[in-house]
């Protein structure tokens, strides 16, 4: 049985790792389809990372799901009716990345403004894979807060950070790596990146 994978996107640096993970689960093999909500926030942050500052929308999607047209199904971040905001909705997994400190912070305290809330909020409840990419520093005492109860209900945190015994080279070799790392927590196979001792 194919899996189904849910990436959030919020406004957070990171776009980079986003547009990789995305193409990275469209092209899985053991991935069927890869749901995908961006919000108000990351769209604009991703037109100053990786397109033209008056991208559209549309346009933004496709520069990040370019790869995998056809497995990669957009949701709107306003459509809290979406299959993927009820438990009921069988689910392998969800991911944010970038996640913001706000979107942190709204997850933490339980408290559902959006689609990749409730999605969160799911992953939680339904005790589920949820994978927050944090992006800030430094950290505040509140964001530490809130990672510890965002971890003690179930989730995991995975910082945005470099791992530099990889040597990488390039921004391309820090975004393979982290984004291995993922598809990791993930259960699924791959050949991104250089593990330790390898």
């Amino acid at each position: 049985m194919s899996k189904e994978i849910t990436v959030a996107i919020t406004g957070g640096s990171g776009s980079a790792c986003a547009r990789r993970l995305l193409a990275e689960l469209a092209a899985h093999p053991e991935v069927g389809t890869v749901n995908a909500v961006m919000s108000a926030a990351a769209l604009m942050v991703a037109r100053e990372e990786l397109g033209p500052p008056d991208a559209s929308p549309g346009a933004m999607r496709e520069i990040l799901g370019a790869a995998g047209q056809g497995r990669i199904r957009w949701f709107e971040e306003s459509n809290v009716g979406a299959s993927i905001a009820s438990g009921s909705h069988l689910s392998h997994g969800t991911v944010i990345l970038p996640c913001s400190t706000g979107t942190l912070g709204a997850i933490a305290a339980g408290s559902s403004r959006n689609l990749i809330h409730r999605a969160a909020e799911v992953a939680l409840k339904e005790r589920r894979p949820l994978l927050l990419c944090v992006r800030e520093s430094p950290l505040s005492l509140i964001h530490i807060q809130n990672m510890l109860t965002v971890t003690q209900a179930g989730a995991v945190v995975m910082p945005i950070t470099p791992a530099f015994y990889s040597h990488p080279r390039t921004m391309d070799d820090v975004v393979e790596l982290f984004v291995g790392r993922v598809l990791d927590h993930l259960g699924l196979p791959h050949q991104l990146g250089r593990r330790w001792g390898s």
